[in-house]
């Protein structure tokens, strides 16, 4: 039975991660830094999985993962996918990615080197943001990032991000480690965090629907004005999506399709770093026509209100991955288009609010 430990255990990408490694007999142990709340939301469904257990470790701390590692010197694959991973959050908290992205990766690196677990696999989950402003250009005009474009990080999240990517590289050099990175673009779905932009638009649709069906209204029944959207009477209101830059463009992919390539690289002989997307790109305005879309409306410019609190001082306007190298290499191909993945963020929003509801009626 293999084993493996993932830090970062309660973000969307560690639980999409702990299901694929339970699915393939793994034992999991999933690390998680202490908190006041309860912070396992993403992670109830596998907390009695006997092959699952959870410590709690911070990332921040040199000899808590030292501990760690140490009493799983065993262990066959470490995952980091633990970060400060919210650009706008970097922006107004600039020393925090630092400390728990780019330092907590090379704690990781060196307990591994202190404590001689040289056969261990290591996957550093890298970010498409470290390209920033960017890019290469194709002989037909086309924009794209790769293994091989610079980077040009616009945010101090990505710079740390930058700072494990290069850290890796060297342990792996200097220390014949196998440790990969992937340089993932946007990855969502279900679980992915309230305040990143796919997710504020999904909830947003979510509540607006559910309110509509609360209150009888059809899309006809509706008026607006400022802030506000209302109904057939005054009371009936609900305020508008608040939105910053609409027309930046992302390869968005589905979460749950990306931890297979995570996998995938530690099953190489060699280490790597290998580029993850879907190689289609789209700006968040096209993300909220098919988004509003899929309620039946295309008259959404209407539901939003353009809020210069959200832009960036640093915008990064336009990222598209090119995923050769792991379709090539690592047989790796995304399973969901954008479609399929606005539908499926939608679909569970509404089913996990109608579960909800139905507990206070």
């Amino acid at each position: 039975m293999k084993t493996a430990i993932i830090f970062g255990i309660t973000g969307q990408d560690g639980s999409h991660l702990a299901d694929l490694l339970l699915d393939k007999g793994y034992e999991v142990t999933g690390v998680r830094r202490r908190s006041s709340t309860d912070n396992t939301s993403k992670i109830q469904h596998i907390l009695n999985e006997p092959r699952f257990k959870l410590v709690e470790g911070d990332i921040t701390d040199p000899y808590s993962i030292f501990n760690i590692l140490k009493d799983n010197a065993q262990v066959d694959e470490i995952y980091n996918l633990a970060a400060q991973s919210h650009v706008e959050t970097s922006l107004k908290q600039p020393a925090l990615p630092w400390d728990i992205t780019g330092k907590g990766c090379i704690n990781i690196l060196q307990s591994i080197i202190d404590l001689n677990m040289l056969n261990v696999k290591v996957y550093q989950a890298s970010s498409s943001e470290m390209f920033g402003s960017s890019y290469d250009i194709t002989r037909s005009g086309e924009k794209y990032q790769n293994e091989s474009t610079k980077f040009l990080p616009q945010s101090p999240y990505a710079i740390a991000k930058c700072a494990a990517h290069y850290s890796v590289r060297l342990f792996r050099e200097a220390y014949n480690l196998h440790a990969s990175c992937g340089i993932l673009f946007n990855h969502e779905g279900p679980r992915r965090g309230d305040n990143f932009v796919t997710k504020k638009i999904t909830n947003w649709i979510v509540d607006f629907k559910f309110w509509m069906q609360e209150n009888s209204l059809n899309f006809e029944d509706l008026h607006e004005d400022g802030d506000y959207i209302y109904g057939k009477i005054l009371r009936q209101n609900i305020a508008k999506l608040r939105l910053g830059n609409i027309d930046s463009y992302r390869d968005w992919g589905y979460a749950g399709d990306y931890v297979e390539a995570m996998w995938l690289m530690l099953q190489q002989d060699s280490p790597d770093d290998y580029v993850i997307c879907t190689g289609n790109t789209y700006s968040i305005r096209q993300f909220l026509e098919k988004a509003f879309g899929y309620i039946g409306t295309q008259d959404w410019e209407k539901f939003i209100v353009i809020d210069q609190e959200f832009y960036r001082p640093a915008e990064v306007d336009y990222l598209r991955g090119d995923n050769s190298k792991a379709k090539k290499k690592l047989g790796w191909n995304p399973k969901y288009n954008l479609d399929m993945l606005v539908s499926l963020m939608i679909d569970c929003g509404l089913n996990d609010k109608l579960s909800n509801y139905a507990r206070y009626i």
